[in-house]
């Protein structure tokens, strides 16, 4: 009798904080126990958020105060008399080096669109790992010695569903991104308007070198809008200033192959694809998430060389090496060893996490990291 009664009550319990359109569906179809299950896990998970952060900041308490009393036990140790004698007859020491003030970053004329007008296609899973490569897109823009305009169009659905509420709504305190409901053709238009008005752009890093040869021929009409997809025939060999260029926000595991390319050539704008193929050898499909597709621009923006930016960016698992005869412009190809790329990945990782930790509450960044998956899928370029 007792069972009978606690499941009605268990599937109440669970719509607490379901949407109003989750639970007009549960009315007409009787949940599953995996679904009940879920609702339940994603319930306890919310009601012990606070929990969890008084414990973070107790344990954070607990760390100083041993820190503390080992400095005090230091500080009346024996040996403190011999030290102060030893440092009185040595010689003065030098003064610390100033530590190097932060480069700000310097605005190109550019922009990259995330177009995420595929939410209806992807699973709960994928929509997860498209939040978390649309969140590290911002944070490696963001600190980019050369960064982008950047936009995510037709930003709505489950997606934006999940950054107001699982990532509460921390996208709000981005700075230097634009959510748009629009689409990506009126996203492009706007981008463009952007930097013809904008007038903190400048010709710098990989656009030094137009800047100089062309000058003032060089305007906000002479740039295009590409739609990057790994379908097209044509091969993106540089970047160019007043140019927009699209990446579509989508995760399938390649259920959906070239809708990307179809769905540019539907509306009638330009594709191409990075030149993966014409400097490296790949174990695996030229397949890369979001982030990295932007992160390689990014690269390309500094360094003006495609090599340099694959093997710093692309990730090891990918078993790609550069072709014959390809080497970076300032060292070559041996010298870049698995353990440097595996010591660079996890600086961008912990440099990602410090940026975002300036522009978003302290608590929202413990909550973003435990919700983010440590893997994330991937998208057919």
């Amino acid at each position: 009798m007792s069972s009978s009664l606690a499941e009605p009550r268990l599937e109440a319990d669970s719509t607490r904080d379901v949407p109003s359109n989750t639970m007009q569906e549960q009315s007409e179809t009787p949940l599953s126990k995996n679904k009940l299950k879920k609702l339940l896990r994603d319930q306890k998970w919310e009601e012990g958020r606070e929990k969890r952060k008084e414990l973070r900041k107790a344990k954070a308490k607990e760390r100083k105060e041993r820190k503390r009393a080992a400095q005090n036990d230091h500080h009346h140790s024996p040996s403190d008399s011999i030290h102060e004698k030893r440092k009185a007859s040595a010689e003065p020491e030098a003064p610390a080096a100033k530590r190097p003030k932060t480069v700000k970053p310097i605005q190109l004329p550019v922009a990259f669109i995330i177009d995420c007008n595929f939410d209806d296609l992807m699973r709960d899973n994928e929509r997860t790992s498209l939040a978390s490569q649309i969140t590290r897109s911002y944070s490696e823009n963001h600190k980019a010695p050369f960064k982008s305009h950047l936009f995510v169009s037709s930003f709505g659905g489950l997606l934006k569903q999940r950054f107001d509420t699982v990532l509460a709504g921390t996208h709000h305190s981005w700075k230097g991104v634009k959510f748009l409901e629009d689409d990506f053709e009126a996203a492009a238009r706007e981008a463009t308007n952007l930097m013809k008005t904008n007038r903190t752009e400048k010709f710098a890093g990989a656009f030094q070198k137009v800047g100089d040869e062309q000058g003032t021929e060089v305007t906000a009409t002479s740039g295009e809008v590409v739609y990057l997809t790994s379908d097209s025939p044509e091969t993106l060999t540089e970047l160019k200033p007043y140019s927009t260029y699209i990446i579509g926000g989508i995760v399938d595991k390649n259920r959906h192959k070239g809708i990307c390319y179809k769905r540019a050539m539907d509306r009638g704008f330009k594709t191409a694809k990075l030149p993966i193929g014409d400097y490296m050898k790949m174990a695996s499909r030229f397949v890369l998430t979001t982030n990295h597709v932007v992160e390689i621009m990014l690269k390309w923006l500094d360094m003006g060389d495609w090599a340099k930016a694959f093997v710093e960016v692309i990730p090891q698992r990918k078993g790609g090496v550069l072709k014959d005869g390809m080497t970076t412009p300032n060292e070559p190809l041996e010298a870049i060893t698995h353990d440097d790329q595996a010591g660079n990945a996890t600086e961008r990782s912990q440099e990602a996490r410090a940026e975002l930790a300036k522009d978003v509450s302290p608590s929202g960044v413990d909550d973003l990291a435990m919700e983010t998956p440590q893997h994330t899928e991937e998208h057919e370029l």
